[in-house]
């Protein structure tokens, strides 16, 4: 049988890493030996293990390789990294290393180079020495593009090792967890995140507006908890509808009960802003005096709202261009600290897709598969609160604020 050395350092026990490796092993069909297990003893210290790994046959012992290097296998050996250029635009050569979120290198050179840009699904190209992350619609003819697997090291985010929320990653995807205090905990991490300077990106669904929560999102923009929002029409639309008219989707949100031809006041709303020319101009017209967006405009938050095929309007500066979609939302992410998303599957699985595994992120639903979903598709790192947003923004504000 063909034989193949691995290492695994780091946190690799309390991060789950090292049974990771073992249970893919197996469940590829291949077999194991530890040759080397050096345990950490102190929080500080790193854990070593090297594995000799078995397979059927060469292809058989490739594919396993494959699979455990990206959960933060590496040979021993060092190799230099394959580069191909690319034969055309967006098409990168065959055998093109595709990525994972998590922070990766390419030796080249001799030399360890941080990819920069890093999410998963796209290609590594190098440029002017550099490494960076491009998706395939980003890749042009002649670029250097990483192919195979050799000369790339992935390190997975360790579970952190301070008492916090996010400890609760792992088991994260249950309605049983103690919301409260999960929900102080968060406000915590977002104060400091705040006190350190950084950045906290939301994503925002409509129901937030249908569950009466407008106005304490617009009080997290004001108070400086949002720097970047990022949703599609609906959310704005609902915002701007509530502000203009008092209901969403034609319910009066203070009686709780649909309005005389409500159901038509989402696209009056959205017909005004129109007739201003933007959201902007809107406000500044007297028409809009509240509200997420209006707090967004006044504060000078970036967002960004990306179109989907079912939208009303859609509104001035809806981004009806996936691509150009996608590549506003990766320049808006880009040093978020904290992500949480809320009420959204659709954005939500979209954002998770751009970011990096080491970027904090939480994910709030009332929906269990819209968390577990967005896990599978391999966010591994988002923690999820199974619970109604219309409990959980008031609750949030309550510890942020009192």
């Amino acid at each position: 049988m063909p034989i193949r050395e691995i290492e695994l350092e780091g946190h690799i026990i309390d991060s789950g890493v090292l049974p990771k490796v073992f249970n893919t092993i197996l469940d590829k069909g291949g077999d194991f030996e530890v040759l080397e297990f050096d345990i950490g003893k102190r929080k500080k210290d790193k854990s070593y293990a090297r594995l000799r790994v078995e397979g059927d046959d060469e292809t058989h012992l490739d594919k396993i390789i494959s699979q455990i290097h990206r959960q933060g296998a590496r040979l021993p050996e060092i190799e230099e990294v394959d580069l191909k250029e690319a034969k055309s635009d967006q098409t990168p050569p065959r055998n093109f290393y595709t990525t994972t979120n998590h922070k990766t290198w390419i030796r080249y050179n001799d030399i360890w180079k941080k990819v920069k840009k890093i999410e998963m699904d796209c290609a590594i190209v190098l440029e002017d020495g550099e490494a960076y992350c491009k998706p395939i619609n980003e890749i042009k003819k002649g670029n250097k593009v990483v192919v195979g697997e050799n000369g790339i090291r992935v390190v997975p985010p360790e579970r952190p090792r301070e008492k916090s929320v996010f400890e609760f990653m792992g088991s994260h995807v249950s309605p049983e967890k103690p919301s409260e205090t999960i929900i102080q905990q968060l406000a915590e991490k977002m104060k400091e995140i705040k006190e350190k300077g950084g950045k906290i990106g939301f994503v925002l669904g409509p129901a937030v507006i249908h569950t009466g929560c407008a106005e304490e999102v617009a009080e997290l923009v004001k108070n400086g908890f949002i720097d970047v929002l990022l949703g599609g029409n609906a959310i704005a639309a609902h915002d701007i509808e509530r502000a203009m008219y008092g209901t969403s989707l034609g319910i009066n949100l203070e009686k709780v009960e649909p309005e005389t031809k409500g159901h038509r006041n989402h696209l009056y709303a959205i017909s005004e802003v129109m007739r201003s020319g933007s959201i902007k101009e809107a406000i500044e017209d007297g028409k809009i005096k509240e509200g997420i967006m209006y707090e967004c405009i006044q504060n000078d938050v970036e967002y960004v709202l990306a179109g989907s095929i079912r939208d009303d309007g859609p509104l001035p500066k809806v981004i009806t261009d996936t691509q150009k979609a996608q590549h506003k939302m990766r320049k808006a992410v880009r040093g978020v600290d904290l992500m949480i998303m809320m009420a959204t599957t659709l954005h939500s699985i979209a954002t998770g897709n751009i970011l990096p595994s080491y970027v904090k992120t939480v994910c709030v639903d009332i929906s269990q598969s819209t968390v577990t979903e967005l896990t599978d598709r391999g966010s591994a790192q988002a923690m999820g609160i199974v619970t109604d947003v219309g409990t959980f923004i008031p609750m949030l504000n309550d510890k942020l604020f009192n």
